[in-house]
């Protein structure tokens, strides 16, 4: 099945923030694999008819196997002060995670915190101890959405800190892995449960909402993407 293409959510002279599908890496591996990052340069190269290079550097990414919302600046000036904005917590970002099983079943509410330990392995999260080496502490909330037929849930999930696997970790530790992530735990037949799993996995990244690097003016840019659509 072919990736289907990134599509644009918001540009300016100075950002550009882009729909990223699932399957597709955020930026270049060196193996020739086609990025996001790239995919934005050639766009930015064609619609402004820019000759030679185009400067465009992502201030986050996502995981290959997730869908949404990725934010790139356009010029070093921007990257410069969004990556200080993130590191003074002024960015909000929001997903929408599809787990295997229900908040009920595993005797939590409706809305409340997740806290864990956790330490970045070997190409994935696992969970640890308070005094463990290396251990670092990770929060989420996390709200249900909506309970679906087959056993999985929809929930909106927002990041209270930024840690590697961080999602696909706490909720696989919480009983409740995100559809599609064989990786944490969850069954092959959760694939079936979104048209997502058949590239990567249940959880998009759905809206992003910082500070305008210039103008200061607070965005908010949701993805256009879907769980439970093909």
């Amino acid at each position: 099945m072919a990736t289907p293409a990134p599509q644009v959510l918001y540009l300016d002279n100075h950002l550009l923030v882009l729909d990223k599908p699932w399957g597709m890496l955020t930026q270049p591996s060196g193996t020739g694999e086609a990025s996001l990052e790239e995919w934005g340069k050639a766009y930015l190269k064609e619609r402004f008819g820019k000759p030679g290079r185009v400067f465009l550097e992502a201030v986050h990414r996502i995981d290959r196997v997730v869908g949404g919302v990725v934010l790139f600046a356009r010029t070093s000036k921007a990257l410069s002060r969004l990556n200080e904005c993130q590191r003074a917590h002024g960015f909000e970002k929001e997903y929408r995670a599809l787990v295997w099983g229900t908040l009920k079943e595993r005797a939590l509410p409706g809305e409340g915190e997740l806290r864990h330990w956790l330490l970045h392995g070997e190409h994935a999260a696992r969970l640890a101890s308070p005094g463990e080496v290396d251990a670092r502490e990770c929060a989420l909330r996390y709200a249900s959405e909506a309970i679906l037929p087959g056993g999985t849930e929809l929930l909106r999930v927002r990041l209270l800190t930024g840690r590697y696997h961080q999602i696909r970790a706490q909720l696989a530790a919480a009983g409740l892995p995100l559809c599609g992530d064989g990786k944490y735990g969850a069954p092959e037949a959760s694939r079936q449960a979104t048209p997502a799993a058949q590239e990567g996995i249940g959880l998009l990244s759905f809206s992003l909402s910082f500070p305008h690097p210039v103008t200061r003016q607070r965005l908010h840019v949701e993805t256009r993407l879907s769980l439970l659509e093909g």
